[in-house]
């Protein structure tokens, strides 16, 4: 009996909860993953944008390339990874030299981007360095694109600190949860107003014709928890299909992978040369953009007094 009333008094509170709290908690989950989603789309975003702005510049270094001078596949790469890097955030320095009160962008601020970027460079770099040149045998750039772009600590994590595989993981499931909720919340407004038709008197029709009123009413409420619960699970599976992490990180890869490939079958070698300079990830690209400005007026000063002269 104590039993029971243990039971009871529990499915009172569940009941209270779920007429009160469900449907606003389920509203709460959704505008949430709404957001995190979007986080994490826009995080992973960034190894696409830079695969991308690469590809570009190594169609650049083809139409540019001479034939008859043979590459090295590293030096080529340092080269046009360096490259897009300070090309990324040359147009931003500029800008920025206009606000002197400005110290870093929102977006890399909160999603490292810039720390980011240069990790991946220097990833890419150590790894590169140790492939042996062998026209028989093709190396796996596709794997080490890929380990490379998994394990990047600032587009890995969402904000540096949440893995965005695990939060992405639970985004997924959603949808089945709000469906889950709704169902859970109507059958326990369904459990909860059955007893009251054992309290019906079939002598009194008005007395039983009230009980069955209330009874509809209850089972009406409960099912629009049902309702809320399949409608928000079809808006959050049109927006998870829409705002695909896993696609846009298979296209991060694939972009990467097809452009390292191609600088590849261009080379004719993996040599390094003893006095190449290495990427330094902790170096701001900005200091950089502003040593290169500075050498371009050298250059430019040089050729107008050798003019002048």
């Amino acid at each position: 009996m104590e039993t029971q009333k243990v039971v009871y008094t529990f499915i009172d509170a569940l009941v209270i909860f779920a007429s009160h709290w469900l449907i606003p908690t389920m509203m709460f989950l959704f505008i949430g993953g709404i957001i995190f989603r979007g986080i994490i789309y826009f995080t992973v975003k960034r190894e696409e944008w830079f695969a991308k702005e690469f590809e570009k510049r190594v169609e650049n270094f083809l139409k540019e390339r001479d034939v008859k001078n043979s590459v090295s596949f590293y030096v080529v790469c340092k080269k046009l990874l360096e490259k897009t890097y300070y090309d990324l955030f040359k147009v931003r320095f500029i800008m920025k030299r206009r606000k002197p009160d400005f110290v870093m962008t929102f977006a890399d601020r909160i999603f490292l981007i810039k720390q980011g970027t240069a990790i991946l460079i220097d990833d890419f770099l150590k790894q590169l360095k140790h492939l042996r040149f062998n026209e028989a045998n093709h190396p796996r750039l596709l794997t080490t694109t890929k380990k490379i772009f998994s394990k990047n600590p600032c587009f890995t994590r969402v904000f540096g600190i949440f893995p965005a595989a695990t939060m992405n993981d639970v985004i997924n499931i959603l949808p089945g949860i709000f469906i889950v909720l709704g169902v859970f919340g109507t059958f326990l407004g369904i459990m909860r107003g059955l007893p009251d038709l054992g309290n019906m008197d079939l002598a009194d029709v008005e007395a039983s014709k009230m009980v069955m009123d209330q009874f509809l009413v209850k089972i009406a409420f409960s099912m629009s928890t049902s309702l809320v619960g399949i409608a928000l699970s079809v808006a959050f599976s049109i927006f998870n299909a829409t705002l695909s992490p896993e696609k846009l990180f298979a296209s991060a890869v694939e972009r990467m992978e097809t452009a390292l490939d191609t600088v590849w079958h261009l080379s004719a070698n993996n040599d390094i040369p003893s006095n190449l300079i290495e990427f330094d990830e902790h170096r701001d690209p900005e200091e950089v953009l502003a040593q290169q400005a500075v050498n371009e007026e050298l250059i430019m000063a040089r050729n107008k007094n050798k003019e002048a002269s």
